[in-house]
C-alpha cells in the first residue's frame, strides 16, 4: 500500500460523512459531516478541496449491502457518488468497499464514549466514515467493482 493520506467517505441521502487518515495510512479520524446537495454538488466539490489539502492518494468509499451481498438503491447511490468523485479528482483512485453495519459500529463506539443517542446525529456519519477508512487501513475491506 503507498504512504500517504486517505479520505473515507460515507455516502448519506442527507448527509455525507467523511474521515481522513494520518500520513502513515495507520489510523482513521473523523473529520467532518456535509450536507449532500445533489443539484449543485457542493458537497462533491468540497471533497475535491480536501483531497488537494490534505494531499490525499486515495478516496474510500463505503458501498452499503444488505446482510445477504445484495446491493440496492442505496448502494447505487453510492456508486454513481463514487464516480462522479472520481471524475472531479482523477488522478487519485476511489475505491469501493463493503459497508455493511458501519453506522451501527459507528453508533456503538459513540454510545460506547459517552455519546447519547440524540447527540449522535451530528457525527455519526463521520464516525462512519472513519470506521469503513479504517477497515480499509487494516485489511479487513476489500474493493468492490
Amino acid at each position: 500500500m503507498t504512504t500517504g493520506r486517505r479520505l473515507g467517505v460515507d455516502v448519506g441521502s442527507v448527509r455525507v460523512g467523511v474521515a481522513v487518515s494520518d500520513p502513515a495510512g495507520i489510523l482513521a479520524s473523523p473529520l467532518l459531516t456535509l450536507a449532500r446537495d445533489i443539484r449543485s454538488g457542493r458537497d462533491l466539490a468540497r471533497l475535491g478541496e480536501l483531497v488537494l489539502e490534505y494531499d490525499v492518494v486515495e478516496v474510500i468509499v463505503g458501498l452499503p449491502q444488505h446482510l445477504s451481498g445484495q446491493l440496492g438503491a442505496s448502494a447505487r447511490d453510492a456508486r454513481d457518488y463514487a464516480e462522479r468523485l472520481g471524475a472531479r479528482i482523477e488522478p487519485v483512485p476511489v475505491r469501493l468497499v463493503d459497508e455493511r453495519l458501519s453506522t451501527v459500529s459507528a453508533s456503538r463506539s459513540l454510545r460506547a464514549r459517552g455519546v447519547r443517542q440524540q447527540d449522535q446525529r451530528q457525527v455519526i456519519d463521520q464516525e462512519a466514515a472513519a470506521y469503513i477508512l479504517q477497515g480499509w487501513l487494516d485489511g479487513g475491506a476489500r474493493p468492490r467493482d
